[in-house]
């Protein structure tokens, strides 16, 4: 990309960020910045006026004498971007890939949380761990992590480790962190890992889909190569029977995966490659209403 065109696209992002940033703080995750980061930092005296509710019962009994719990407010909101950059997120067929709306929508994330001064990490990851960082605030770590989800290694692994860049998170993250997980999901095991990190934070899931999931153009026999496993079929696209069981398999494969972020605790959210991202994460995060 030359550098009148990535600077239009820095623009570009800039512009929706600001929209996705507003919609963070306002919408569904807004308790995020109030109410879920009031930590115990200990005890003081009770003075007259104070709430009887916030005595500690346990100390004032112990010292024989009135002491207050004291609370301390943690404003800033932790954001944890998990990329898939497997090869299955090269396909597509549109202009943009599953892998450029993945990088797209995790650029407007950390764009986001650098206007709401939140520090931002990520994990990027292929059939391995290709990077991985805790949350930090400033431009410096800004650009690094734009920096990481542009790249593309050109000797990706076969495979997935979405289980293991989950695992990972866990381990990584210190506090309640608000995680974006942004994946075709075609990988297997990744549910206990997943259900784990939603239980100490809140957890979008975004699927990248394709208009080809639900229906293949109607062009004869297609020779069809998986590209993490390098299994080939050849398939009747043409056939209608063929088209409705290839659209009723990825209906039931969807909702599936809902149903499972769902039960979790977590917050599906599906973007094609035939969206703007912009607009459907500024849609769903700008929701007051939860799952």
């Amino acid at each position: 990309m030359d550098k009148k065109k990535l600077s239009k696209k820095a623009y570009l992002l800039h512009l929706s960020s600001l929209s996705l940033a507003d919609g963070i703080r306002q919408g569904k995750f807004r308790s995020l910045f109030h109410g879920q980061g009031i930590e115990f930092r200990g005890v003081r005296d009770y003075l007259p006026g104070d709430d009887i509710r916030a005595i500690d019962w346990n100390v004032t009994a112990r010292m024989a004498k009135p002491y207050v719990k004291v609370f301390e407010e943690d404003r800033d909101l932790d954001v944890f971007i998990i990329v898939d950059k497997s090869l299955s997120m090269e396909t597509g067929s549109r202009i943009k890939s599953r892998l450029d709306i993945a990088t797209e929508c995790a650029s407007l994330i950390a764009l986001a949380s650098y206007q709401n001064s939140s520090p931002v990490g990520a994990v990027t990851f292929d059939g391995k761990i290709e990077f991985s960082c805790a949350p930090k605030a400033g431009k410096d770590h800004l650009m690094l992590l734009l920096s990481e989800f542009e790249k593309n290694n050109s000797k990706k692994l076969q495979g997935s480790s979405l289980e293991t860049a989950l695992a990972g998170a866990i381990k990584l993250l210190r506090k309640r962190t608000l995680v974006i997980v942004i994946s075709d999901f075609r990988a297997a095991g990744w549910t206990d890992a997943f259900a784990q990190l939603c239980t100490k934070n809140d957890v979008v899931a975004i699927r990248v889909t394709d208009p080809t999931d639900d229906e293949l153009p109607s062009v004869g026999s297609i020779l069809f190569t998986d590209p993490e496993t390098d299994y080939s079929v050849v398939l009747p696209s043409s056939s209608r029977d063929f088209a409705r069981a290839w659209k009723s398999d990825n209906i039931r494969r969807v909702d599936i995966w809902k149903k499972e972020c769902l039960r979790h605790g977590g917050y599906p959210l599906c973007v094609s490659t035939d969206d703007d991202p912009a607009r459907t994460l500024v849609r769903f995060f700008t929701a007051r209403e939860k799952y």
